[in-house]
């Protein structure tokens, strides 16, 4: 009996960290820049827990780390600089907007192997940032395997809007998608119970969903799909890989 109870106490123990979902941040200075002013702005990356607040995973180089605006995408890996956040590497970068417009800023991280659930996770990203109100090219696919097609221009949102996507997976809408929505702490909110960390809804036959955002800040939404191709883990042994594609959006209260 007391070994029986031995195990359940170490089951319900790990349950909380086995639960909690994994977010790739991608976090602009600011998603709406004037004209006037400053036109740089700071991307900061990370592979955490954004609800919790932790704890960070680390993290390698990135595959690919870029911006598409104009039409055009432009390489940015040359510019992501390593740093630490406890104890974990993280990335940042420093860009100036230099034409007016949506400028989706994207990354492929490199795959991450989660010991505790067997798999490795691919969290393909974006978010934009408008400059000088030129708009036009927030809905565009970057092209990215699993990627989130916003139904609302994500920017300039009041906190209660109700943000719509499409989950595309391969360009193709993705039918009954898992999303798993987090919000960006700030150390205001403490969560009563685990079930309100993560938020999670699924998309229709459409791949379609929609969820209202219930306070200011950055908002996660996480699409997730399982890998197609063959995977071993680190030991060799086969393995998952968990695909998702992410979109940041911030809320702002209205005044």
């Amino acid at each position: 009996m007391r070994l029986a109870a031995s195990i359940i106490a170490c089951a319900v123990a790990l349950l909380p960290a086995m639960a909690a979902a994994h977010f790739q941040e991608l976090i602009p200075s600011a998603d709406i820049v004037a004209e006037q002013g400053s036109r740089d702005i700071r991307l900061d990356l990370a592979f955490t827990h954004p609800m919790e607040r932790g704890p960070v995973m680390e993290m390698a180089p990135p595959v690919r780390f870029g911006v598409a605006s104009g039409g055009k995408t432009r390489d940015l890996k040359a510019s992501l600089k390593p740093g630490k956040q406890d104890d974990r590497t993280v990335f940042s970068a420093e860009f100036r907007l230099d034409t007016p417009g949506d400028h989706v800023f994207f990354v492929e991280p490199a795959p991450y192997w989660e010991k505790a659930e067997g798999k490795w996770i691919v969290h393909y990203t974006k978010v934009v940032v408008d400059f000088a109100g030129g708009g036009g090219g927030w809905d565009r696919p970057v092209g990215l395997p699993v990627e989130i097609e916003p139904l609302a221009r994500p920017y300039g949102l009041w906190t209660g809007n109700l943000f719509r996507g499409i989950v595309r997976r391969n360009g193709k809408p993705l039918p009954f998608a898992e999303i798993e929505v987090e919000w960006r702490n700030d150390g205001s909110v403490k969560a009563p119970s685990d079930p309100f960390v993560t938020q999670v809804i699924k998309a229709d036959a459409s791949g379609q969903f929609a969820y209202a955002m219930p306070r200011a800040g950055w908002w996660g939404f996480a699409a997730l799909a399982e890998g197609d191709k063959p995977a071993k883990s680190p030991e060799g042994k086969p393995a998952k890989t968990e695909l998702g594609g992410l979109i940041w959006v911030r809320a702002q209260d209205m005044r």
